[in-house]
């Protein structure tokens, strides 16, 4: 087996740490990085490396890729997974906490990038995959600062994919639909910081209902499947760009391009 060094950020958790215990199980040489390293224990007892990092730290991150090429002489698959959905009314969502869910889903996407590529350019060589979202190609009510950010990184990832073809290094974007880890979790705590009063609480009320019903009934996907899905991706020459997996992400994003606005508005509010 080809042996691959890979780093991948957010991994204390969910579909990062599921599959950091897949790559690491096929012997590849596995860095996971997230700000919470104590959650990261179980990762290094099975042979992979831990390291704390905040996306958000230039230090951080500069400090982590210097100290895998200083060891590894290169990083062949970067996996950008680090984020979280910042979910609430427009009119309520203070802007400071808007930036900071850009400054996690994109900027810092965009900062590991940037440190990782370099490496990449030399060697000729790489993957970058970034994670998105089916939020990344349609949208939900009170989520507009999620949607926004997971757009904007479809749209990063496109312009990087045609920037990067000439140096041989492959950008993918992962475009997960429901699977069951801590997002919920967060998303709720989120609305009910920021809009569980006002003139938004009727709307907030009901999301909130439906969310706890879904993940409540376990309808969500496991996280193996994404864990399967960069398995395939690391594995291949020659990786799709897009990879759309998991509960709902395929027929939703295929009515938010074919069934136009009203409909698709209608569809998504018959949810709540």
């Amino acid at each position: 087996m080809d042996r691959k060094v890979i780093l991948i950020t957010g991994a204390s958790s969910g579909m990062g740490k599921e599959t950091a215990k897949a790559l690491i199980g096929q012997g590849h040489t596995v860095y996971t990085v997230a700000r919470r390293i104590e959650q990261m224990q179980d990762l290094e007892s099975l042979g992979g490396y831990p390291i704390q990092m905040d996306v958000t730290n230039e230090r951080d991150i500069q400090n982590v890729v210097d100290t895998i090429i200083l060891k590894e002489g290169k990083i062949d698959v970067l996996w950008n997974n680090a984020g979280y959905g910042l979910y609430g009314a427009v009119e309520d969502i203070p802007v400071d906490e808007a930036r900071k869910q850009f400054e996690v889903n994109l900027f810092g996407l965009a900062s590991v990038t940037q440190k990782v590529l370099p490496s990449m350019r030399k060697a000729k060589s790489g993957t970058i995959i970034n994670t998105s979202s089916m939020g990344g190609k349609m949208y939900t009510p009170l989520g507009a600062w999620y949607h926004a950010s997971k757009h904007a990184v479809e749209g990063l990832s496109d312009c990087l994919r045609l920037e990067l073809k000439e140096f041989n290094i492959h950008v993918v974007v992962l475009e997960p639909g429901i699977i069951v880890t801590e997002f919920g979790d967060v998303m709720l705590q989120n609305i009910s910081a920021f809009s569980s009063k006002g003139y938004y609480a009727s709307l907030t009320g009901k999301l909130i209902a439906a969310t706890k019903k879904m993940y409540d009934s376990g309808r969500g996907s496991k996280a193996t499947v994404i864990a399967n899905t960069v398995s395939k991706i690391v594995k291949s020459e020659k990786p799709k760009t897009r990879y759309r997996v998991g509960l709902w992400a395929k027929p939703m994003v295929w009515m938010r391009i074919y069934l136009g606005d009203s409909l698709f508005d209608k569809i998504v509010m018959s949810q709540v």
